[in-house]
């Protein structure tokens, strides 16, 4: 961490606060005058303890009596000061409440929502657990410091209202007040400068023990089967002792500020003792006014300490703040257009000399041109790393591409709506994912125009009927995060069924029936012939490939040739070369 970096953290942390004043003004406004008069009557509290100890208790000792008269009504002032001091507080705390989990519920939707916006490549930059940890821990600590602000705000209220009840008492007894509210400040500061580092390198190491905690528990089955658990333990643990020492150095600190921070008024109630007494035996004061004051310095130590919390908290704050501002401020939108797709039925999928490549990577595609007629199914066939399922993600416009274009019934695909888009394509994965949710939720999605009937005519296309009702509860079986009481076949049916339900003018279907045997992955194709769309398949095994009506052949990024399955074994060595070799690889399986 740089020097500039560090001494900038108050300004920084202070922009912060003043970001989430200006989001949620009618709450600080609500707090922050609960506050300030709660710091009001703080100091009307010490006069008034004052006037009781000058003017009741010391002519009591005196006189040997007490008024009744008057001890009543300064037991009434008292309650009614208590009383308002319980509203006050009320005020602030709940204002304060409001506006911190406002702030946090706001920007955790706004991470969320940015998430969902930015494409594929930058997800693929960034590691899951780390992004969990800017969706929660990191909002969290952006806007820790709103609890104790409005206690801050009222705390410096209260402050200037001390110090001028300080010199309207006496200008001696105000010049220990006038020393000791400035130490308060510097010594927040020097706080700020030295915690600053530590928090942001704390907030870092959060980020980075659930990134690994993700990935060690996302992985669970693979560190078992290979017998890697001690050793991912103690992968693990690195990082967790990195974080505890990162938070025992945070923790150092506070423990050394917390006790100065009380010291210091505990510092100015002596030094009031000490020249009231002699302001007194000089006539310059009366008891009452030096008791209001060293009852005043006394009561100063709590609320003092909300200005060193929100001081506290700042370096931590912006350190959150930052990396939430990392994720908002991402670019790489995929802007969209506001046409819509002529027509109904099955769409025309063209690709025009499409060329792509990967973030500082080699080119993946060059000069990729083939048309998917309407209504028919084109597989693409290659080897691994031929670009296939790059074809696939362009298809349904994951990603752009680097030059040339995608169109689908003429209309290219950046040109149109994103609702537009969404409806007409639908893309099945290699890998299937499938929601904590039943069949009904997983094949629905909340998507209001598709009833029982859609569900269940997708799923007998997707060939996942028969196992579907055998089901406990059928379509309202619980499936279990990702789909764990399912095999992988039946996930791959149901992520299927989940796209046809749609009713897409284009499918688009990326090695989508791998885990199913081959006789059903032909009763599949077989039944999405009656689905109404254009297919694109990535395909690998032989009956797949020979039930498209148009091969396209793909080799090292490029289109080597397109015909059908038949005539390409005949005219491309390197065609029927692959294939056979995929035919053996499933008759050796």
């Amino acid at each position: 961490m740089s020097g500039r970096a560090s001494n900038d953290v108050l300004g920084r942390g202070l922009r912060v606060l003043g970001h989430a004043i200006r989001t949620e003004p009618r709450l600080f406004v609500v707090s922050a005058i609960g506050s300030s008069f709660f710091g009001l009557l703080i100091i009307a509290n010490s006069y008034v303890v004052g006037y009781v100890i000058g003017h009741v208790v010391v002519p009591a000792f005196a006189a040997g009596r007490v008024g009744s008269g008057q001890l009543a009504l300064v037991v009434a002032v008292l309650l009614g000061i208590s009383g308002l001091r319980v509203v006050s507080i009320f005020a602030r705390r709940l204002g304060a409440g409001f506006m911190q989990f406002r702030l946090q519920a706001r920007y955790r939707r706004a991470v969320t929502r940015r998430y969902l916006a930015l494409p594929p490549s930058w997800h693929q930059r960034n590691a899951t657990g780390t992004l969990l940890s800017n969706a929660s821990s990191d909002v969290e600590a952006a806007w820790a410091p709103i609890a104790p602000m409005p206690f801050a705000v009222g705390t410096i209220v209260m402050i200037f209202g001390a110090v001028v009840a300080l010199f309207l008492t006496d200008w001696v007894l105000a010049l220990v007040g006038v020393a000791l509210f400035p130490s308060l400040f510097a010594l927040n500061l020097a706080y700020s400068r030295r915690m600053s580092p530590r928090q942001i390198h704390a907030q870092r190491m959060r980020a980075k023990v659930s990134a690994v905690a993700h990935e060690s528990f996302d992985g669970a089955l693979v560190v078992k089967t290979m017998g890697r658990e001690a050793d991912e333990s103690r992968r693990f643990g690195v990082f967790v002792t990195e974080l505890r020492d990162a938070l025992v150095a945070v923790g150092r600190l506070r423990g050394l500020f917390d006790p100065l921070m009380d010291s210091l008024p505990s510092i100015g109630t002596l030094a009031v003792l000490l020249l009231g007494t002699l302001r007194l035996q000089q006539g310059a004061v009366s008891v009452a006014e030096v008791v209001s004051v060293a009852f005043l310095f006394t009561v100063l130590a709590f609320p003092v300490r909300a200005i060193g919390w929100v001081v506290g908290e700042l370096p931590r704050s912006v350190a959150g703040w930052e990396r939430v501002q990392a994720v908002l401020s991402a670019e790489g939108d995929m802007g969209y257009g506001q046409s819509a797709l002529p027509g109904e039925g099955p769409a025309e999928l063209r690709f025009d000399e499409v060329s792509y490549r990967y973030a500082g990577g080699p080119p993946v595609l060059t000069d990729v041109s083939f048309t998917v007629p309407a209504g028919q199914t084109v597989a693409l066939v290659g080897a691994t790393g031929s670009g296939k399922s790059t074809i696939a993600s362009l298809a349904v416009r994951l990603v752009d591409p680097e030059s040339g274009s995608v169109a689908l019934d003429g209309v290219k695909l950046p040109d149109l709506g994103g609702a537009a888009l969404a409806n007409a394509t639908a893309l099945v994965p290699q890998v299937p994912f499938v929601f904590d949710d039943t069949v009904r939720g997983n094949i629905a999605l909340d998507r209001a125009e598709i009833g029982d009937d859609r569900v269940r005519a997708a799923l007998r296309l997707a060939q996942a009927d028969r196992f579907v009702d055998g089901l406990p509860e059928q379509l309202g079986t619980a499936v279990g995060e990702r789909g764990t009481s399912l095999s992988g076949g039946q996930r791959q049916r149901l992520t299927l069924a989940r796209a046809l339900a749609g009713r897409p003018r284009l499918l688009v279907l990326d090695d989508a029936t791998s885990a199913v045997d081959p006789r059903v992955e032909a009763a599949i194709l077989s039944a999405l012939r009656e689905a109404g769309s254009s297919i694109l398949v990535v395909a690998y095994r032989r009956a797949t490939i020979a039930l498209a009506d148009v091969v396209v052949y793909l080799h090292q990024g490029r289109v080597v040739a397109t015909g059908t399955h038949s005539s390409l074994l005949a005219s491309q060595p390197g065609y029927a070369d692959l294939v056979t070799a995929y035919e053996k690889a499933e008759q050796a399986k």
